[in-house]
């Protein structure tokens, strides 16, 4: 009998309780036969989270107490983790039965596979793509694309190969990789630290993949929903932060002279003429913060293999 290595499939909630409910109800239906689901409730305020324990006693069950943030939830979880491979996923997604094997075959052939992402769909517009992987990320905008971004999904990618960048949505990571680079730096709080993490491990020596062979549902933005205040902020504070970590010299310059004189004027008239000011507020706020935080950044750990 072949021996399968264990998947600790790793997901954080976060005031989605009927959400993570369903994720668990698709990832009890996989084929592959050893898995371990973790769940972590990251201070959830106006739900009823313990309802997912009393509903699935046989998973294990966390709660922090108090919100620590995407990185900081998922490393919460990580230290009761006891499989070989890693799939961190979002709650607000649903599985195909045979989603892992793909993904496990495919660390398995590929030791040297230090990430990777399934293709991603959207669950409404059904049969539309997210995720097929991505192109490399513009040094000086901070800007990539991704591959098959709103495609219909026609079978065109259910290919394998290598790629820029993971999906933050649903990735696999082996346990032994996290042992070598660490874990996500969790002063992101929210967006950007899979990104971050992605770079880590790659300039560790180890290659990203994308496993179009396997295939899992997302409800995009169900957690934080659309063009909110907090999205705006995150997603601009961390764009800076992301930089001020990875770069240095004359590409952190420019990518700083970009976002001030590019991005940061557009978004700004581009809210002002919607007249959405929270929005104004919350991109001048990511903007300060940078300027208000300078010494506070730790530069990007690098290891090698």
């Amino acid at each position: 009998m072949i021996t399968r290595p264990l998947v600790s499939i790793l997901s954080v909630n976060f005031n989605q309780t009927q959400m993570t409910i369903e994720l668990i109800e698709s990832l009890k239906k996989v084929t592959y036969p050893s898995i371990e689901i973790v769940i972590v409730d990251n201070g959830s305020e106006r739900d009823h989270p313990d309802l997912i324990s009393q509903k699935f006693p046989d998973i294990t069950f966390l709660k922090t107490g108090k919100n620590l943030g995407f990185a900081g939830g998922n490393n919460y979880g990580l230290k009761h983790c006891h499989g070989e491979l890693i799939f961190f996923v979002n709650n607000d997604v649903l599985v195909e039965p045979d989603f892992l094997e793909p993904l496990v075959e495919h660390f398995e052939k590929y030791t040297r596979c230090g990430m990777a992402s399934p293709r991603i769909v959207y669950y409404k517009p059904e049969g539309l793509l997210q995720y097929a992987g991505t192109t490399p990320l513009n040094p000086y905008t901070l800007r990539n694309k991704g591959i098959g971004y709103r495609e219909p999904d026609v079978g065109q990618y259910k290919d394998v190969r290598q790629t820029s960048y993971i999906h933050g949505a649903a990735m696999m990571v082996p346990r032994t990789v996290i042992a070598k680079v660490g874990q996500m730096y969790e002063d992101y709080f929210l967006y950007y630290e899979e990104v971050d993490w992605n770079e880590r491990i790659r300039k560790a020596g180890y290659e990203i993949w994308y496993v179009g062979t396997s295939q899992i549902i997302h409800r995009e933005s169900v957690s934080v929903g659309g063009m909110s205040p907090l999205k705006v902020y995150y997603l601009n504070r961390n764009r800076l932060l992301f930089a001020r970590r990875n770069f240095k010299g004359s590409k952190l310059l420019v990518a700083w002279l970009f976002y001030s004189l590019v991005s940061l004027p557009i978004n700004s008239v581009r809210f002002l003429l919607k007249r959405e000011l929270k929005l104004l507020k919350a991109l001048w706020k990511a903007y300060f913060w940078n300027l208000t935080h300078s010494s506070k950044v730790r530069p990007l750990e690098v290891v090698k293999l």
